[in-house]
């Protein structure tokens, strides 16, 4: 099979339930450790100190951010690195796929950073 082809396949039929990554054989991963870690993240995305972005991944919009954020893209880049190997795509691919569904949950007023670089909020 080509990579287009795998390209294809993956397109944007993830297995998203929710705050999990299945990934085939009943294999489930989190995307958030704990629910504390979940809520420390809505509670930065509400103050406009974190905002999401195109790519899948958060950006610090305030610098008291920038430790969580690291954490919460290290969590994200295994996840994403994960899913692609299954896939044989991208890793880059699954993050934009992600960001989809990462953008469709964030709460009203999360800040968005869309591929121009423009912030909006949600």
């Amino acid at each position: 099979m080509t990579n287009g082809m795998k390209n294809r396949h993956f397109s944007r039929r993830t297995f998203l339930m929710g705050g999990v990554l299945a990934l085939g054989a009943g294999l489930v991963l989190p995307l958030f450790p704990t629910s504390a870690f979940a809520d420390q993240l809505d509670s930065l995305r509400a103050s406009g100190a974190v905002g999401e972005a195109f790519d899948g991944y958060a950006r610090a919009r305030d610098a008291s951010a920038n430790a969580f954020v690291k954490q919460l893209n290290d969590q994200r880049r295994g996840i994403y690195a994960k899913r692609a190997a299954a896939q044989g795509v991208s890793a880059d691919q699954v993050g934009r796929v992600y960001a989809e569904q990462i953008i469709q949950k964030a709460p009203k007023g999360t800040w968005l950073l869309r591929e121009n670089g423009q912030w909006v909020q949600k």
